[in-house]
């Protein structure tokens, strides 16, 4: 085909046969991947993609962008210090891992950009990408919300519609080392899943203990930060002789308010930093399927869009909506963009 790809090589076995896919394609693939954590915990990944990058006999580049990722984990730790639940890959995504990658791509004379994304890249016949929702578990279309047509014109996802076994069977038959690699299950730069301790490491936060409070306003108990808490969390709020459950965080107050968790349904959020992978929202209102984090199911909704924010109407109530998450939006599995939860 005589087009040169880059491969973004994480270390795991899904970029790894993304690589081998192109190079049986038929493209010039060479590798490339990011230095993004300290190096105690990135050395190991960049020490796979090289034994990925050396078994299948092409080059790999790799690029220093610790300084540019520590704007996503302040933001990280500045959300969750306002009282907010952030979502750094969704931000990460257009901005770092497929923003600046790109630019170093095209820098290089590269023409393409790959990775080991599970979600599908289409083009209509007016010319207009669109990321189309993978109908697996596996699907990660809601980290990609914020993905613009730049982006979306130069980047492919070569093992969008393989099942995780294929994957690794094509790895074994290529002799990949990392070929029965575990998959991360965590925000990639909290290995221990302990994002308070790495919030307490990262900005050491003074002791700011606050009240728990009823919905109502009556003191229940004090909590020790509004940063260790986040909307729909039961564990670690003590003994109040029944469950509870957060309902909402102000940080001006410095209160956690608490209660039963059919108070965690709402019908109705408000969403502001609007972006729509085609330049624009479809309508000024338009009904569509709404998922409020990424594990949760889409469900139908009436979107409006009032100013810069989205007023977004459940037909069912949604539990634990949490501000600083995002809203992603989709229309027959197909991604129309998202904006993040301001208001419940």
């Amino acid at each position: 085909m005589g087009k040169t790809v880059f491969v973004a090589l994480s270390g795991g076995v899904d970029s790894a046969a993304a690589a081998i896919i192109l190079k049986e394609r038929g493209y010039t693939v060479r590798g490339v991947t990011l230095r993004l954590k300290p190096d105690n915990l990135a050395d190991k990944d960049i020490e796979d993609a090289k034994a990925v990058a050396d078994t299948l006999g092409i080059s790999l580049d790799v690029l220093d962008m610790r300084e540019e990722f520590k704007k996503i984990t302040d933001y990280f730790c500045q959300e969750y210090l306002e009282g907010r639940t952030p979502n750094p890959c969704v931000f990460c995504n257009p901005t770092i891992k497929l923003g600046l990658l790109l630019d170093y791509v095209k820098a290089q004379g590269g023409d393409l950009l790959a990775t080991g994304h599970y979600a599908n890249i289409i083009k209509d016949k007016n010319g207009v990408y669109a990321i189309k929702r993978n109908p697996s578990s596996k699907d990660q279309s809601y980290f990609l919300c914020r993905l613009n047509q730049d982006i979306l014109s130069k980047v492919i996802f070569p093992i969008a519609d393989m099942p995780k076994d294929e994957i690794r069977a094509l790895a074994l038959s290529h002799n990949i080392p990392v070929a029965e690699k575990k998959d991360s299950q965590e925000v990639c730069f909290i290995p221990d899943n302990d994002y308070i301790s790495f919030i307490d490491r990262e900005f050491n936060p003074p002791e700011k203990p606050g009240d728990f409070i009823s919905s109502d306003g009556e003191k229940l108990g004090t909590h020790s930060g509004i940063y260790k808490y986040t909307i729909g969390q039961r564990k670690g709020l003590g003994a109040f002789g029944k469950p509870m459950y957060v309902l909402s965080i102000n940080p001006e107050s410095n209160t956690v308010t608490i209660g039963d968790n059919d108070m965690l349904f709402k019908s109705k959020i408000v969403a502001d930093d609007l972006s729509f992978t085609s330049g624009n929202a479809p309508e000024s209102s338009f009904k569509c399927q709404v998922k409020i984090r990424c594990a949760a199911r889409p469900a139908d909704a009436l979107v409006t869009i009032d100013g810069d924010k989205a007023i977004i109407e459940f037909e069912n109530p949604q539990r634990a909506a949490a501000p600083g998450q995002t809203a992603v939006f989709y229309k027959d599995d197909i991604l129309l963009g998202g904006g993040t939860i301001c208001n419940l």
